[in-house]
């Protein structure tokens, strides 16, 4: 199949296995197919698809994949000792884990087409990314508490794993209370992927944009966070800030020095 069929035949497959969205009609041109593909597997329901639809879901995000083309860290400036910043989107990042700021629910963003990093890790990976997260929730029978960290495989992005964690929300003044759910945010994702034996992480800025953390109080706790687990836990994991906005990436340039 080629890259057209491929589209094609997801979209055709999503509109007919739920009656509600059959009524929908399928657009000509490839970049109006391509945004309903991806607000179709937003909407969809954590719930098994079939094999053949998996096999073709696959080929087409890995040609997408292929596309953006895939970033590893020796693409990226080296800032100091295993610490890296790199400005782009996270899912073309090939390291061993990204982290992704999920919501307490944690089974990706609902919203068609919406610009949060939850969003997009899950739309490249794959519907069995809400799959995975889901099994993980029914276990757990409670919302996902913020701070704490779980991990799930990474499916159709070059990284190996996806590390989940629930930021703080800020309302009005950042309080003692908000920075150290932060810092947990980040020592907890570091301490899970050393008990998975890691190598390298990349962190996004968790809990700024929708969840309202000021930029630059969220990168000094992040730095600083990172910089203090690797001294009291020495070893070879290598730590990537990616981030996607010019403010942030400012931010972090003069931070790290």
């Amino acid at each position: 199949m080629t890259q057209k069929e491929r589209l094609l035949y997801l979209l055709q497959y999503l509109t007919g296995e739920d009656r509600e969205l059959q009524s929908i009609e399928i657009p000509a041109e490839d970049a109006a197919r391509k945004r309903l593909l991806r607000s179709l597997m937003n909407v969809r329901p954590p719930k098994p698809a079939a094999k053949d639809f998996l096999n073709v879901q696959d080929e087409y995000l890995r040609e997408e994949r292929a596309e953006k083309g895939i970033i590893s860290l020796e693409d990226i400036s080296f800032v100091k000792s295993g610490i890296y910043l790199w400005q782009g989107d996270i899912t073309r990042l090939s390291v061993d884990a990204v982290v992704n700021a999920a919501n307490s629910a944690m089974l990706g963003c609902f919203v068609p087409c919406h610009g949060c990093i939850d969003n997009a890790i899950h739309s490249a990976a794959g519907v069995e990314l809400r799959l995975e997260c889901s099994r993980i929730m029914e276990r757990q029978n409670v919302k996902e508490p913020v701070g704490k960290a779980k991990i799930t495989g990474a499916y159709n992005l070059p990284c190996r794993y996806v590390l989940h964690t629930v930021g703080p929300t800020v309302h009005g003044e950042v309080t003692r209370r908000d920075r150290d759910l932060l810092s947990d945010c980040y020592r907890s994702c570091l301490a899970l992927a050393a008990e998975y034996r890691l190598k390298s992480i990349a962190f996004c800025c968790i809990s700024t944009g929708e969840f309202h953390f000021p930029n630059e109080a969220a990168a000094e706790i992040a730095i600083r966070t990172v910089t203090d687990y690797r001294q009291e836990n020495p070893g070879d994991m290598e730590v990537v800030f990616n981030v996607f906005k010019d403010c942030d990436y400012e931010i972090y340039r003069q931070l790290l020095g």
